[in-house]
């Protein structure tokens, strides 16, 4: 046993006021116990306790010692309960809501990532792209890619995502190549019937906006399902980047007019305004902050 441990084992013993009790707080034998007082004494060369068959009396040098072994005992106590604390902070859920195509595309694998780190964080994952109040619906973090003007929220920028033009290397092989945003007007282009002015796209380029008027065999609200379009062959999509780091990296999908701007959109990590973040929240939101600066870097480097 440590010169701390024995120190300990005092404190625990001047409390119990015998070395029955104390051995049994210790899980020791009081021949053990007896030992370790021994060894304190003459480590010290010093007599801390004088015994009797009823008692036990600090000598002088006890009780200038025994306020030390009890801070001693405290400040282990105190390590025992902040640890105890963070495992339980560690320790719970989590719910978080996202936008359909952004959880669909990647957070399966984030999140996994995230819970091999901390297997005691249970994250509830909700897919929507509905409003949705934080505070009235109990989530603790959100993906938005706009932000209400609203004082109960706390909002960081995540990423910012841009429309890509891609098509898949058999189609380009097919059709063809565009080099300027006109000739996409010859080509089988993957509409998104999300937004009413789905046949006309826009590209900017030195301050000069281009219209081109687009037509194709397929249209869809749903970005995967115009990624899988685009995968197959079936035309030109224009996607986020934020769904593309796989395909753009392996090569299944390739990046056209790069030359040429589209839109982009900021996305936010949102939380509910709060005095502090619980620990496994605070966690989730820093890894989801990380997570997507590596993935933005990535898509860069392509």
């Amino acid at each position: 046993m440590s010169e701390m441990d024995d120190l300990a084992a005092f404190a625990v013993l001047v409390e119990a006021g015998s070395f029955t009790l104390a051995a049994q707080r210790l899980g020791c034998s009081k021949g053990q116990l007896s030992k370790r007082l021994s060894a304190l004494e003459a480590r010290y060369a010093v007599v801390l306790l004088q015994r009797t068959t009823r008692r036990l009396d600090l000598t002088a040098a006890g009780a200038a010692l025994l306020p030390q072994a009890q801070a001693l005992v405290a400040q282990v106590e105190r390590a025992h309960q902040a640890l105890a604390r963070l495992k339980d902070e560690m320790a719970g859920p989590v719910r978080l809501t996202v936008p359909v195509s952004l959880g669909e595309t990647f957070f399966d694998g984030l999140l996994l990532e995230f819970s091999r780190h901390y297997p005691q964080v249970q994250i509830e994952l909700d897919l929507n792209n509905s409003y949705r109040d934080l505070t009235r619906d109990g989530f603790d973090l959100a993906v938005r890619s706009e932000v209400a003007s609203d004082q109960r929220l706390v909002a960081r920028s995540l990423l910012a995502w841009h429309e890509m033009t891609c098509a898949s290397p058999a189609y380009l092989e097919q059709y063809g190549e565009p080099q300027t945003p006109a000739q996409l007007a010859e080509h089988r282009c993957l509409l998104n019937s999300h937004y009413s002015g789905r046949e006309e796209w826009l590209y900017h380029q030195r301050h000069e906006l281009l219209r081109v008027r687009v037509s194709g065999p397929f249209a869809s609200n749903h970005y995967n399902l115009l990624k899988k379009a685009a995968l197959v062959g079936a035309g030109i999509a224009r996607l986020p980047s934020y769904v593309l780091h796989s395909e753009l990296a392996d090569g299944r999908l390739r990046w056209l007019l790069r030359d040429y701007q589209t839109r982009s959109m900021p996305m936010y990590l949102v939380h509910p305004y709060q005095g502090g973040l619980p620990r496994r929240t605070q966690v989730l939101a820093d890894y989801l902050m990380d997570w997507f600066r590596r993935s933005g870097e990535a898509l860069d480097r392509l």
